[in-house]
């Protein structure tokens, strides 16, 4: 047991700070209907990662492959705050999808052409979670916990523009700010958590325990209480998994969150009523 803990203790702290921040923000995610958003945005960050492999041959995990990853995403953000308002033509997850498409192909390309490049691919999908170390959980506790205060102090703003986010509001000038604040600050988290887990469980983190929630309920304390609660079940039985089965913990964290959430739709749907 106690080598259980020793091996999968920190992981497993990565995973509630990974989740709990994550599992907020896909709330807003889903209100605003840019689902792929955060898949976007954590290929960019990949992107930036290989960037700095290549040019300044920075290792994963680096402070300046996570700085090249963050201006990356920055860049990318910026564009999605003003894109809802300048192009009209198409939607906001229509760019969110292209501008994937194209990341992806870069990060593809970019790959190709580093030493090692499978397995540098390799990590940015699955991540290293299980080489999870005490500098990472401090790191991201400091860092969540600052995005997390600032969510809180912006909160009537963004809620209000997720709320309503699609209609144009007449004060575009504000749209355009709090976006690019949600976006940037979504970024920050999203660049940190590839970094440690891998685009999988980033992914799966954001929505999958937002989705079960609002099945449930649309008031946000209860929302938070089902979030947590999905990402601790799915992060313990993800792990246990992956280490009793020599798995990849990041698909079976997601696997689980899977899991959880097609038991939520069957649960739920057993208990509406039967129309006769």
């Amino acid at each position: 047991m106690s080598q259980l803990i020793q091996i999968i203790g920190l992981p497993f702290l990565a995973c509630i700070l990974m989740g709990s921040v994550l599992g907020y923000l896909g709330i807003h995610v889903l209100k605003r209907e840019v689902i792929f958003v955060d898949i976007a945005l954590a290929q960019v960050a990949a992107v930036g990662a290989i960037v700095s492999h290549l040019a300044f041959e920075a290792h994963e995990g680096s402070l300046l492959s996570y700085v090249c990853s963050l201006s990356a995403v920055f860049v990318v953000a910026a564009f999605y705050a003003v894109s809802r308002i300048s192009i009209v033509q198409i939607s906001l997850e229509a760019v969110i999808g292209i501008s994937y498409a194209i990341a992806a192909a870069a990060a593809l390309f970019l790959v190709g052409i580093a030493p090692g490049g499978h397995i540098h691919i390799q990590e940015i999908l699955s991540g290293s979670l299980l080489w999870t170390s005490r500098r990472d959980v401090i790191s991201g506790l400091l860092l969540f916990s600052i995005a997390g205060i600032c969510f809180y102090l912006f909160r009537k703003p963004l809620i209000s523009i997720s709320n309503n986010y699609q209609q144009i509001q007449k004060n575009k000038t504000r749209v355009v700010f709090w976006d690019l604040a949600f976006y940037l600050l979504l970024g920050v988290v999203i660049t940190f958590s590839v970094q440690m887990g891998g685009i999988v469980v980033v992914f799966a983190y954001l929505i999958i325990p937002a989705t079960i929630s609002l099945i449930f309920t649309t008031r946000l304390v209860p929302q938070l209480i089902i979030i947590w609660t999905a990402t601790v079940i799915a992060s313990i039985s993800g792990l246990l998994f992956a280490y009793y089965l020599d798995f990849s913990i990041g698909p079976a964290i997601a696997l689980f969150l899977g899991i959880e959430l097609v038991i939520a739709a069957l649960c739920h749907r057993k208990s509406k009523p039967v129309a006769l």
